[in-house]
């Protein structure tokens, strides 16, 4: 049985006629090797390496990532959990990290390289090698002329170099034709084009590289920050806190972000209009900057620039416990869940009663309260704080902190508390509500002690980024757009000129070719024809392409004329 042989790479001897003697059978590994990577290099390999690419960038847009979100991760395994440990394995919660991820990102590289590199190196020797010779016939070019014109080859030839100017490269020559000297003229342009194409693709690699690079490079934390407190760039103040494997602790400017105030105006729709934190910015020289941070204009420090995105309402809280200690006082964040900003959190609170119950409370917000014909708030009608009430439920029990297990701080677990509950008028019992507005105190049941809401203070959500591959990006990126307006627009064109002397002047034969569709290449002709005899006499001309007669297979001889008419043109 034959072995099978790749497309490309098989002999050119016939099928079933035996190897010469010592050859050996099949490709072998070199052969194999040689075609793989032929294959890698190739355009369709690297247009569906971009596709798997975009396939499998896919599961980053519907699953939460580690990264961004660790708790919505932690949410969907609790939720899920068989699936959820499958995909976790799978890396699905970090997908641009994955190693099937890298594995077609660093396909496409090689391929691009791969690709790129040859281009190149042939472009820079069609540069080197200047414009192609002169054809022997220009019959078979579809944009042609022929003309007599009453001047001598030699001012044809000059009219010709001035017409076609600095924007061709140009070729002049002499061809002893019998007794007969012809002058020829072989100009081309567009280099750009291609130069264009090769530095579009080695933008992308660049890309490629930086972005790699600085993913491996970069850090990202992201802190929340109440009105009066402060945040410090270091890990352990953080939030949560993204790096890179090579991330290094120095790398990170050293300040202190202090937020001062925080400023938001709302249409009367209620659609947010403006949003402002007044900061203070602290350096270890001791000196202080006052500045503010907008959501489109972020606050740079070094090398790190400071985002703000997102903000909300902090109540502050003071709850005693059945002893009247203080077990727990200060803001809490209440994050918003509509337009309005009705937000909802969570007070837990372990150390009350020496952690027997403990105490936990869910709460929701309304900053502007909208009341019901008996008093009873029905939600918020407005972002601002124009009528803020505060309503908590409160949970008795073990909360279960204490446990090791990593917890949700803006979830209540309600598993193994008791609720606390008030009886109506008709005796049945309903969760009790604690309705608070700001400077009020309630007492909780069974004498466990009190809350207090003293104030309402603003808080916002800021994210801190260094990543020094940005202005490499933004650089490549440029250089990318160019080079596909260069190998988009620029025009590769060729102009050859024939002249040979006539009685009372000269017969000049033109032709030009473009390198895909050029709907101005026929203008351009007429441009260089107008240039050496305005007011010549046409002997022929052709613009449209002849019907092409059907391919024949070529015999030896017609090949080789054949492959002499290719190297002219």
């Amino acid at each position: 049985m034959a072995r099978y042989a790749p497309e490309g790479l098989k002999g050119s001897a016939p099928s079933g006629a035996p190897a010469p003697s010592g050859t050996p059978r099949g490709l072998g590994l070199r052969g194999w090797l040689r075609w793989g990577w032929r294959q890698l290099t190739s355009m369709r390999v690297a247009l569906i390496l971009l596709l798997m690419l975009a396939v499998v960038a896919l599961p980053g847009a519907f699953f939460p990532q580690r990264p961004q979100d660790p708790a919505a991760v932690a949410d969907y395994l609790e939720a899920n959990p068989g699936s959820g440990e499958l995909l976790d394995r799978l890396g699905f919660f970090d997908v641009y990290a994955s190693p099937w991820f890298s594995a077609v990102y660093l396909l496409l590289f090689v391929s691009l390289i791969g690709c790129i590199v040859p281009r190149t190196w042939a472009h820079a020797q069609a540069m080197r090698a200047g414009p192609s010779r002169v054809p022997r016939s220009f019959a078979r070019f579809p944009v042609r002329d022929e003309l007599e014109v009453a001047r001598t080859p030699r001012e044809v030839v000059a009219a010709a170099e001035r017409a076609l100017g600095r924007g061709y490269k140009r070729r002049t020559g002499r061809v002893q034709r019998g007794d007969v000297e012809t002058l020829e003229i072989s100009a081309e342009r567009g280099y750009g084009r291609e130069t264009g194409n090769l530095a579009f693709h080695l933008a992308l690699v660049g890309l490629l590289v930086v972005t790699a690079w600085g993913q491996l490079v970069q850090y990202r934390g992201q802190a929340v920050v109440v009105v009066g407190s402060s945040m410090v760039n270091s890990a352990v103040d953080y939030d949560t806190f993204d790096a890179g494997a090579w991330y290094d602790v120095d790398s990170q400017e050293p300040f202190r972000l202090r937020l001062d105030d925080f400023t938001s105006v709302f249409t009367e729709a209620g659609r947010p209009d403006a949003f402002t934190a007044d900061v203070t910015l602290s350096r270890p020289d001791g000196s202080e900057t006052a500045t503010t941070i907008s959501p489109n204009d972020p606050l740079s420090v070094g090398n790190a620039r400071v985002y703000l995105t997102g903000n909300g309402y902090a109540p502050v809280l003071t709850v005693t416990d059945a002893a009247g200690d203080v077990a727990f006082s200060g803001p809490v964040l209440f994050l918003p869940q509509d337009t309005a900003y009705t937000s909802t959190g969570v007070v837990l609170v372990p150390d009350a009663n020496g952690g027997d119950p403990q105490l936990g409370f869910r709460g929701q917000l309304f900053p502007t309260a909208l009341y019901a014909a008996d008093g009873t708030v029905l939600g918020s009608t407005f972002p601002q704080p124009d009528d803020p009430v505060l309503i908590l439920n409160l949970w008795t029990g073990d909360l279960g902190l204490d446990d090791g297990a990593p917890r949700n701080l803006f979830v209540l677990d309600t598993t193994g508390l008791t609720q606390a509950t008030t009886e109506t008028a008709d005796g049945t019992e309903v969760p009790l509500e604690l309705v608070l507005r700001p400077g009020e105190s309630v007492e909780l049941p069974d004498g466990q002690g009190s809350v207090t809401f003293s104030e309402l203070r603003r808080f916002a959500a800021f994210d801190v980024r260094w990543d020094p591959s940005v202005p490499w990006m933004g650089l490549f990126a440029g250089i990318a757009f160019l080079g596909l307006a260069a190998s988009l627009f620029l025009p590769r064109r060729r102009v050859w000129l024939r002249v040979r002397p006539a009685s009372g002047g000269s017969v000049v034969q033109v032709a030009a070719l473009a390198r895909g569709d050029d709907p101005g290449l026929q203008r351009e002709l007429d441009r260089v024809v107008a240039a050496v005899a305005p007011d010549a006499r046409r002997r022929s001309t052709t613009t449209t392409p002849a019907t092409r007669a059907p391919r024949r297979t070529p015999t030896p001889r017609g090949a080789a004329a054949e492959r002499e008419a290719r190297d002219d043109g």
